[in-house]
């Protein structure tokens, strides 16, 4: 059958839906964006001081490391050869901070992972074996969560260490429950926050807690002699894989292959022409002793210039005397991050790579560092 906007040959319109009565407008969005508020100078000085204080609170708290910290070490070392498992706890901006410590941990070779306190509860006690220890993060050293947490696991014997802002030395002689449940109660030493008396939300406490969890990984990384090796192997990615590379992975000119071992006898036009018909050529030639082989000189195409523009009758000299002697070098057991620091150092542009002997196995051009986004051109 025929519509009826069909038999009467009238086109059909779209109409906008009648608004439902029971539910309200949503208003529009304004035309005009709100003005930018001004950042006052006292503003200004206000994050410059709070800056400061945090700063301070890690600097008070490096000084107050000893026995406990060393404890908390060996708790962590033995936990991890025994094929254990450090799990980190703690409570909203705690919880935050112990999720990085436990992935600082686990990228430093030592298994770790985070546990919300509120779901131990509820079956991930299940997670927490007799070989593990545990990191407990409470500021008040009062949480409730993690306090019950921590008192199941002393029940069950696990090594526990915990963070707390305060130790009882502050507290006129009194622990907090957490620290009487600890095996280890190690103590950040805040008087306030940075923020105070403005805002009481965390800022030297969280910012200590995350250093003081980077110096457990760190230091019992280096106790269980964990190496650039065994760091490049959890981190294959991304820029950190990149700088833990050997320099020799990414060399496009090797010689032998693409570069041409050119002695430095030779005059510079036959020096040039030499590199000329190895193909594409980096910016400078790598020289050597004609009767060792050892690196002794780099001929930049910044050399080049300078010569034709002083006497182009300076092309059949030997390159030996106009070169650049004794370049900087880089051994070819080298990392990438090592050819990156030389580069921002002393702002090399071409660096060449020996072997154990001192002879050039290849050059690496700064060009290919800035293609993997190491340096900027």
């Amino acid at each position: 059958m025929a519509s009826k906007a069909a038999s009467g040959n009238k086109t059909a319109r779209l109409t906008e839906p009648k608004p439902d009565p029971g539910v309200a407008a949503v208003p529009p969005a304004p035309s005009v964006r709100t003005p930018l508020r001004k950042v006052t100078p006292e503003a200004m000085q206000a994050g410059k001081r709070l800056l400061r204080s945090e700063a301070s609170a890690v600097a008070k708290l490096a000084e107050s490391l000893g026995t406990p910290f060393e404890r908390a070490i060996e708790l962590i070392v033995a936990c991890a050869d025994a094929g254990g498992t450090v799990l980190v706890t703690g409570l909203g901006k705690s919880g935050l901070v112990g999720a990085k410590i436990s992935a600082t941990l686990a990228s430093l070779g030592i298994p770790s992972h985070a546990v919300h306190p509120s779901e131990a509860a509820h079956g991930d006690l299940g997670r927490f074996r007799a070989c593990d220890t545990v990191i407990c993060i409470s500021f008040s050293g009062e949480t409730d969560e993690v306090v019950n947490l921590a008192s199941i696991l002393r029940q069950d014997g696990l090594p526990i260490i915990s963070i707390t802002g305060q130790g009882a030395e502050q507290r006129e002689g009194k622990a907090s429950s957490l620290e009487r449940l600890a095996t280890v109660a190690l103590t950040l030493g805040i008087e306030h926050e940075a923020g105070e008396p403005d805002f009481a939300a965390p800022t030297s406490s969280t910012t200590a807690t995350l250093a003081l969890g980077d110096a457990l990984a760190v230091v019992s990384a280096k106790v269980r002699n964990f190496t650039d090796e065994d760091f490049k192997r959890r981190h294959p990615g991304g820029t950190l894989g990149d700088l833990l590379r050997p320099v020799t992975e990414v060399l496009r000119f090797v010689a032998g292959k693409n570069m041409p071992r050119i002695a430095d006898d030779r005059t510079v036009a036959s020096a040039l022409e030499e590199a000329a018909r190895a193909g594409r050529r980096p910016g400078a030639i790598v020289l050597s002793d004609p009767k060792t082989g050892r690196l002794t000189g780099l001929f930049t195409d910044g050399d080049l210039r300078r010569l034709i523009l002083r006497d182009t009758a300076d092309l059949q000299k030997p390159i030996r005397e106009v070169m650049t002697r004794d370049p900087r070098c880089l051994p070819e057991t080298a990392l990438v991050r090592d050819a990156v620091r030389m580069v921002r150092e002393f702002r090399a542009d071409e660096i060449p790579v020996v072997n154990g002997a001192g002879e050039p196995v290849g050059l690496l051009d700064v060009q290919d560092l800035v293609a993997m986004r190491l340096v900027q051109d």
